[in-house]
Order: C-alpha cells, then structure tokens, then sequence
C-alpha cells in the first residue's frame, strides 16, 4: 500500500515537473517578456500554423485564442513578443467574490504553466450599468491585472471593449475604471453594425467617421490614449440583398439583435483571402465609398442573387492607422491575424504583406489586386529591377 502511495505521489510530482519543463530549444525564451513597445501591434490567433508566415518584424502581443502551441510561444519569445492567454467567464459567475478569485488563480496558473506573458480578457456580454455584473466585471480586471503582475514580471493584461463606449450591443461597463486597471484597452473596432437603428440596407464594417467618433468618446471620458489599441477587421461581410436599387444600394434581411431591429448578422463574415479571390470575377469589381471610406463590391451567386460584400483592405486601414499616429494611440491590432493567404503564390504574398503595412502609420500601403501586373506591383513595393 505504502507503495502505490509512493508511486502515486511521484506520478503526480514527474507530472507537475514536466508540465514546468521549458519546451524551447533554449530555457531563457520561457522567460517573460519585459520589454515594452513604444507602439504595439496586437495580433488575435486562433490556431494552427498560420502565425509562421506574420510579420514579425512588427508583431509585438499575440493574443492565443486558438489551441496552444509551445512553438508559438518559443517563437514569439525569440522575437521579443509576447504571447497571452484568452479570458473569459460568465458575468454572472464572477459576481462571487470566491468564484471571482478562482477564475483569476486558475488562468494565472495556466499562464505560468505555459510560459505565457498576459492575459487578454474578451467579455462581450450584456451588462447593465450599476448592475452587480457591472461592478464585478470592473473588479475582475483589476484583481487579474494585480495578481499577474504580481506573479509574472512585465505580464500584460489588456481588456477588449466595443468600438463605442455608448453601450453597444447592451455592454454598459464602467470603461474609465476597467482602463485604469489594466495595461492596455483593444478596442475592437469591427462588427460596427451589429445593432443597426436606420435603413436596414448593406454598409462598410468599420465606417471611418464612426470609428473615429469612438475613440474620441474613449478619449472625452479621460482614458489615456497610450492605453488605447487599435484594432482593424482583415474580414468583410458578405450580404445578400433583397432589393438592389440602381444606385447601389443593398437592402438587407432585417434581423435583430440585442433591441435594435436589424444587424449585420443578416450577412456572413469572410475572410480578407476569400475577398481577394473573389473581386476580380464580381460584376462590379472594387468600388469605393467615399462616405464611409470603406472598399466594397457586388456579386451574383450560382442562383442569380446579388450579394454586396463590404470590407477593409490596405487603403481603409491606412486611414485609420494616420489616426492612431495623429493621437498617439497605443498601437494597431487586428481580428485575426490567420485570415490573409499566407500561400506561396506571388500577388498573395504581395496582398498580404500590403496589409501588414498598412498597420504602421505613414508605410506605403496601396491595396495590391490581381488587376495589376505582377512586376507592376513588384516595382511598387521597391523591386526596381523587375
């Protein structure tokens, strides 16, 4: 008996011992990120191998949301990026100030199991103002960001927020106090028509007056601007449209979410490589809105149906990220970084490098197609010889 005892208690320990072990090639890239980027850019990751083709030469905080990889880890570390985990939980399971705790204790665990440098916590749950939730929900933040900081060394902990502090899509947190308590805000400046109150017709993702008019409400409730982080869609949505009128205009399924009588649930997300295949053979080709500041185009389907598909490229992202460096905002981010075409054909590789460009503020970032030539485009990004 004594032995079984024994065996399980040394089971358990070589356990513990080999969840610890650093998994890299050498034990200092298990250690944590210190170094703080004077501008940041904010990668989303959801899984698989994608991240081997990013560039690295500007990613600074990638956020796991896919299974985690040691190799992305080791990497990212080799690059002096750090790699955080994903946060989230019931609302109303961190009211408990105990359950509150364990959740914190559990993920920081994880984190240093792992060999992780933050957390990024993603709640995008309806919360009413001074609710129990509310409060809680702004305790969890600063109880997180403490307790990492405390037991990771230059641990980051970010909080992703709506692309308006104006209660959308019914998240009515206390912003300023959730600000101060972490180390950076991602402010997901997407899915910008998620709750649509006028005409219920087809419109750009992320409009940029609207997307602008968010930050300056972040800024006006006195939340400091080097907290903010950009974050931009490498996605579009694809709607189907039950009236095209002869200006353009795409009516759209009216279907409601959290109060508002139309949403952009009505289309399907896809992802910037699918808009790229897909341009060029569209009835209308790229267009531009000069409103919105937003690329868009129509298409019909195998039934004859026309579909308008707003989204953002090189052009719109440039835009927004003058903005980032006009008021010196923290840095640039997206969701997510595995959706460009990351393969070995030579305009995709143009394509995707233009959108990584297109993250730094005052870098070239002229949207690359398939309209052009191959050299045309090679002589743009600076290959003379071509």
């Amino acid at each position: 008996m004594r032995l079984l005892v024994f065996l399980a208690v040394l089971f358990t320990f070589t356990l513990k011992d080999s969840s610890a072990a650093c998994p890299c090639e050498r034990e200092e890239l298990c250690q944590p990120i210190q170094q703080e980027h004077e501008f940041e850019v904010f990668v989303f990751d959801v899984g698989k191998k994608a991240w081997k083709s990013y560039d690295w030469s500007k990613v600074t905080t990638v956020a796991a949301f896919g299974k985690y990889d040691a190799e992305l880890m080791c990497y990212a570390h080799s690059k002096g990026a750090r790699l955080v985990l994903k946060g989230d939980v019931p609302v109303a399971d961190i009211v408990d100030d105990v359950k509150r705790k364990e959740w914190i204790t559990e993920k920081l665990n994880l984190a240093k199991s792992q060999f992780m440098d933050g957390i990024n916590i993603d709640i995008e749950q309806a919360v009413e103002t001074s609710s129990p939730e509310y409060y809680a929900l702004t305790a969890l933040v600063k109880e997180t960001t403490d307790a990492f900081h405390k037991e990771i060394p230059g641990s980051q902990v970010s909080f992703d927020v709506a692309w308006s502090p104006k209660c959308i899509d019914k998240r009515c947190y206390d912003y300023t106090a959730i600000a101060d308590s972490c180390d950076l805000v991602f402010v997901m400046s997407y899915d910008e028509m998620s709750q649509i109150w006028g005409d219920c017709i087809a419109m750009a993702n992320a409009p940029f007056n609207q997307t602008l008019a968010g930050y300056d409400q972040y800024i006006n409730l006195k939340i400091d601007p080097k907290k903010l982080v950009m974050g931009v869609p490498w996605y579009g949505y694809d709607y189907p449209c039950l009236n095209f009128s002869q200006e353009g205009i795409c009516t759209i399924p009216k279907v409601p979410f959290r109060g508002a009588p139309c949403s952009d649930a009505a289309g399907k997300q896809i992802p910037y490589s699918t808009i790229m295949k897909q341009i060029n053979n569209s009835m209308s080709g790229r267009k531009w809105d000069e409103v919105q500041l937003a690329p868009y185009y129509n298409y019909k389907d195998g039934e004859g149906k026309i579909h308008q598909v707003w989204f953002d490229d090189p052009e719109s992202i440039s835009l927004k990220a003058a903005y980032v460096g006009q008021q010196g905002l923290r840095g640039v981010g997206m969701w997510n970084g595995n959706i460009l075409d990351y393969s070995d054909d030579p305009v995709a590789k143009l394509q995707s490098a233009a959108m990584w460009n297109a993250l730094i503020p005052n870098q070239r970032t002229e949207p690359v197609t398939q309209n052009k030539t191959l050299s045309q485009e090679l002589k743009l990004e600076g290959f003379n010889d071509i």
